[in-house]
Formats: structure tokens, C-alpha cells, sequence
């Protein structure tokens, strides 16, 4: 598997598990159809039907790409973190029982972490 140099930002977010900025990241509002991919290693993550607005600051998706994503227990003990099924980059955190659309689930995923693909 060949792996994207990142940004010492990139890194920060994908490698060391941080969180960019809310209302900072370049994809929050993106509602174009495509794909949406790890930045580090290029594994489809989530379709642009999936996702929605939730007003959070990051973009929020309500499903994922099948295989795509594996949930671990957060450092926290509290949180699910979202991770690359592929290279185990850190994409964000899921969150259950909110109410924001029929699936009831919101991966809340930094920006920083992810490429887009439009639709041809």
C-alpha cells in the first residue's frame, strides 16, 4: 500500500489523531456528487449521498462505503473514533441517537482527512 506524503497538518489530524478547526475545513459544505477518500492512502470512505449537514463544524456522513471504516474506542474511553480500514488513519468520531437523519448515526469526520472525488 503506498501512503500520501502529508502536510505536517495532515499528519497532526491523520497520524497523531488531532482535530482540525470546526467551520474550517474544506469539505463542511461540499454537496457535489462523488466519492470521498483517505488522504493517506487512498481507500473510498464514503459516497456524497451519505452525507448531510449537521450544523457541527466538519462534514457529517451517515453511512460509510461497505469495509470501508473500522470503529475503535477512543483514547477517551468514551468516544468511537473512525478509522481507514485500510491504513488505520484517523478520520474522526461517530456519534449515535442524535436524530439527524433515518440512519441515526453521524461520522463526524475532519475535512484534513479525506480527498474528494467528484462524479464524472
Amino acid at each position: 500500500m503506498k501512503l500520501s506524503k502529508l502536510t505536517p497538518e495532515e499528519e497532526r489530524v491523520i497520524v497523531h489523531k488531532g482535530t482540525e478547526a470546526p467551520f474550517s475545513g474544506e469539505y463542511e459544505h461540499t454537496f457535489s456528487p462523488g466519492t470521498y477518500v483517505c488522504k493517506h492512502c487512498g481507500a473510498r470512505l464514503y459516497s456524497s449521498k451519505d452525507k448531510f449537514d449537521s450544523h457541527c463544524g466538519w462534514p457529517s456522513f451517515d453511512d460509510e462505503l461497505p469495509g470501508a471504516i473500522k470503529r475503535v474506542l477512543d483514547v477517551d474511553g468514551v468516544r468511537m473514533e473512525l478509522q481507514c480500514s485500510r491504513c488505520n488513519a484517523h478520520l474522526g468520531h461517530v456519534f449515535e441517537g442524535e436524530g439527524y437523519t433515518k440512519k441515526n448515526v453521524r461520522h463526524c469526520v475532519n475535512s484534513i482527512s479525506l480527498k474528494f472525488i467528484p462524479k464524472k
